[in-house]
Parts: structure tokens; C-alpha cells; sequence
């Protein structure tokens, strides 16, 4: 409907309009008839210039910061030695020939394809019911031999009478013996080298505003992950783009695997794209797994979980000092049961962790505790709290890092260095530092690289994770491997 001055579109009548500021009923104007639907409309509406931060700090990223190091790397492999060990188990099977000695054989050495018992050894054999005995190895010359031949010290008719069952057994060595004029020792052990390598990623990301969009300023007061704040306008998407990507560089760290060397299905732009090794997929082919940690348990289970970890670590490095990354359930499961070592009083509860104060609040909160000679201690990993990361994906609880330095063989640098156990390599040279990349393209922002009415920023890094001394890790799951 058009009145006299032409309005149109639905809006209302003004046929009785003063040209003074007087509230009659013919000017009045009702804002809650169909046309202006609610009384709301007759207001401008009130923006806040604040961002409501409802996640809090939204990044996953600071894991790798807190436990490790980042240097450069300037070719496409990282390798790197570690040292192997000074005494070595083997499994292997006790039989009888029915004469005064006993063979041993299917020999197979847990770690190395060669063993270190010689001929002229003294060595401890047990068979699978725990029982133990010592005697000499009195034939079997090489070291890349599966048989030995074995003469049992406590009985003049072998192990089996000695009292050990034939079968599967382990043996160590533990000595020599030579009798009197006899030639020395035929072999000699050559050390055991572990070699261990990994390859860089490159990982890549964008963020684009077009020239219209740039051009319409909206200010709003914000802050950003790292702490920082102040207004920005339409570069406020861009700094979360920088976030996320920066976590996708952690986030691959941690969980990145190896390609399988066959596979056909990775062609085109992705045919060389080869994978890494992130720190997961290291402790699961090199370290220590345990499951079920958020069911550890109270009193003594509680004990008996933590000793039986303690006691895997004292077959490994036996590193003293660990720091525990953990999801919520775990962290919270560990707290109930370090309470419940520490439980007098009234009820049992322990009142007053500082000074023994029944009047200071209860707390149960733990952020390290010492079991043995171990230190252990304690945080929550916000990634596998998160939602839309490990937090719904929760076959993870968490991992165990040992802290301090390795020292290790460095192919490259052809020295012994000491290292962080677990540190990023990117690669860098003087011509290009790839660590973290970002350059802007298009004819916006001040960017004039194409015609393109759009300004790109661009993201780009190149890097690997090397895990050290993987088998003094931990990775604790929820589900058995």
C-alpha cells in the first residue's frame, strides 16, 4: 500500500503526522502490528564489542614446547644411533641328546640376529615353571648359531636332571670359564648398533578474504591464544586459521604414521607423500604399553599397577625422572588412588595435604608423587580432553615422557650430541627456513601477486618428530593392542 508521500514495502501509515514532538494518538506508530511484527524492531541493535570466549583457550598445541626441543634439519631423512645393550636374554628350547649334557637350541635373540653366547660362557638357564640353573657352554662356536651345547654344574647328567623341564627356556649370560693351557676366548661380540630414522611431512593450510569482505570494517575487541589482545576486524579469522594450522603442526607430531611401503592407493599430488613417524606409532613399535590406566585402582591395586610399571621402566633406561600427560578420567583416577595412600584421621580422610590442618580445605589433587626411586609428574593433556580432538576419539589416556637428555650418534653431524628424548627437526637451510611459513598472495591487503580480488594467506611447514629412547616411554590406551 502506497500513502501520499509514496511509502511503500509495508511500512506505516504517517497520514497523521505534526511537525512538532508531540505524542498524539495520530502519530502514534504501533510497532507490534504485523508489519513491524515486534516491539524490538524500534531499536537499533545492541552489539557487544567483545568476542565471548565460551571455550576458553580453544589450542590444543604446547605439549611438544613443554617436553621437547625444535632444531633445523637440511636434508630429507633424520638418522640417528642408540646405544644397544650390554647383556642380552635369549629364548630358546632345552633338550636332552641322553648323555651327560644337554643342547639348546631354536635360539633367538630378542632384539639383535646374532647372540652373545660363545663357547667357553657361563650362563643361567630358566625353564618356563621359574626354576634356574648354571652351567658351561661347552660347544656351539658362533654367534649366529641357533644350537648350543650346555654342561650343567649342579648334576653330572645335565639341566634335566639338575631339575629344569625341557621346553621353551631363557638364557643369560653371567661369566666365563677356561681350564688351565687352553687357548682364549674363538669370538669376539661386536656391539649392538640400533639405528633409527624418520622422515619430514610438509603440511600446508590457507585462509582467504575477498576484497568485498576486507573492505566492510567491523571492529570487535578480541583475544588470542597466546594471551594477546586488542580489535581487529576482518583478520581476526585469519588468526584462527594461524591457530589451527599451528596445532595441526603439533597435532601431526603426535599422531602421524609411516605409509605402508606398498601401497598404490597414494597417487597424484600425494604419490611421494611417504608419512612419519609420530610419538604414538614410536612407543607402539619401540616403547612400553599399558592398558586400562583409568582403572589403576585404590590402596593396594593402586600399588600393585603403579610397581608393575615401575618394574617395566627398570627393565628399560630405569630413568628417574617421568612426566605423566594425561586425559581427564586418568589424571582423576591417579588422584583417587595417591588419596588413598595417604588416608588417617577422622573417617579415614586425610585432612590438610600441608601441615596436617583439619582446618584447611580437602584436597585431593595431585601433581606428582614418588614411588621407588621414580619421580613421576603429573598433568592433564588438554588434547585428549578436548571435544572435537582426542576427547571423543578416547582410545588414548595418556603417555608417560621421560625427561632430561640422550645421548646419541648424529649420522649428519658425525659426533655424539646430547638431545632432548623427544625434539622436532624441520627443515631450514640458508635459502629457506621452513619451520613455519606464511606469505600472502592475491591484489588485496596489500598483496599484489595476481588479479585474483581476494588476499590468500598461505601456511606452510616441514617437519618430523624424532622419539629417542622409545623404549623408555609409556603409552597408556583403553584398549588392548
Amino acid at each position: 500500500m502506497a500513502d501520499a508521500f509514496g511509502i511503500t514495502n509495508g511500512a506505516p501509515e504517517l497520514s497523521g503526522l505534526t511537525p512538532n514532538k508531540t505524542t498524539l494518538a495520530s502519530n502514534y506508530v504501533n510497532f507490534n502490528s504485523a508489519t513491524f511484527n515486534t516491539w524490538a524492531q524500534q531499536y537499533l541493535p545492541e552489539v557487544y564489542e567483545q568476542e565471548v570466549e565460551r571455550y576458553g583457550n580453544r589450542s590444543v598445541s604446547s605439549f611438544l614446547r613443554l617436553v621437547g626441543a625444535e632444531m633445523p634439519m637440511a636434508s630429507d631423512q633424520i638418522v640417528w644411533s642408540e646405544q644397544g645393550r650390554l647383556h642380552q636374554y635369549i629364548n630358546a628350547t632345552l633338550v636332552t641328546d641322553g648323555s651327560n649334557v644337554n643342547v639348546i637350541n631354536a635360539i633367538t635373540a630378542p632384539v639383535a640376529a646374532s647372540h652373545s653366547i660363545r663357547k667357553g660362557s657361563t650362563v643361567i638357564v630358566q625353564d618356563a615353571d621359574g626354576k634356574s640353573q648354571r652351567a658351561l657352554v661347552t660347544l656351539g662356536v658362533e654367534t649366529s648359531t641357533t644350537q648350543i651345547t650346555v654342561a650343567a654344574y649342579a648334576s653330572a647328567t645335565g639341566l634335566v636332571a639338575a631339575g629344569l623341564t625341557a621346553g621353551a627356556v631363557k638364557v643369560f649370560v653371567f661369566g666365563t670359564e677356561f681350564g688351565k693351557g687352553t687357548n682364549g676366548m674363538t669370538e669376539s661380540l661386536t656391539p649392538e648398533v640400533n639405528t633409527f630414522s624418520n622422515k619430514p611431512i610438509i603440511l600446508k593450510d590457507k585462509f582467504e578474504v575477498s576484497g568485498s569482505d576486507a573492505s566492510q570494517i567491523g571492529w570487535i575487541e578480541v583475544s588470542g591464544e597466546s594471551g594477546q589482545s586488542g580489535y581487529l576486524w576482518y583478520m581476526k579469522a585469519e588468526g584462527d586459521a594461524r591457530t589451527r594450522f599451528e596445532d595441526y603442526i603439533e597435532m601431526a607430531m603426535v599422531e602421524s604414521e609411516e605409509r605402508v611401503a606398498t601401497h598404490a592407493g597414494f597417487t597424484g599430488d600425494f604419490a611421494n607423500a611417504t608419512g612419519t613417524q609420530g610419538l604414538f606409532a614410536a612407543i607402539d613399535a619401540r616403547g612400553i604399553e599399558v592398558e586400562d590406566m583409568s582403572s589403576i585402582g585404590t590402596g593396594a591395586t593402586f600399588e600393585t599397577n603403579v610397581d608393575l610399571i615401575i618394574q617395566e621402566l627398570d627393565k628399560q633406561g630405569a630413568i628417574e625422572e617421568n612426566m605423566l600427560f594425561l586425559n581427564r578420567a586418568t589424571s582423576l583416577a591417579i588422584d583417587s588412588g595417591l588419596a588413598s595412600q595417604n588416608s588417617y584421621g577422622a573417617g579415614g580422610t586425610s585432612y590438610g595435604v600441608f601441615e596436617n590442618s583439619e582446618d584447611m580445605a580437602l584436597n585431593l589433587g595431585f601433581s606428582g608423587f614418588r614411588r621407588g626411586s621414580y619421580d613421576f609428574y603429573k598433568t592433564d593433556w588438554k588434547y585428549l580432553n578436548n571435544e572435537a580432538t582426542r576427547g571423543q576419539v578416547d582410545d588414548i589416556e595418556g603417555v608417560l615422557v621421560p625427561a632430561g637428555t640422550s645421548s646419541v650418534y648424529d649420522q649428519i653431524m658425525g659426533k655424539n650430541i646430547r638431545r632432548p628424548f623427544l625434539h622436532v627437526r624441520y627443515r631450514a637451510s640458508e635459502a629457506d627456513d621452513r619451520k613455519m611459513k606464511s606469505w600472502v598472495t592475491g591484489s588485496v591487503g596489500g598483496a599484489a601477486t595476481s588479479d585474483l580480488d581476494a588476499m590468500q594467506v598461505n601456511y606452510l611447514s616441514e617437519r618430523c618428530l624424532v622419539v629417542q629412547a622409545a623404549n623408555n616411554f609409556v603409552l597408556f590406551q583403553n584398549y588392548s593392542a
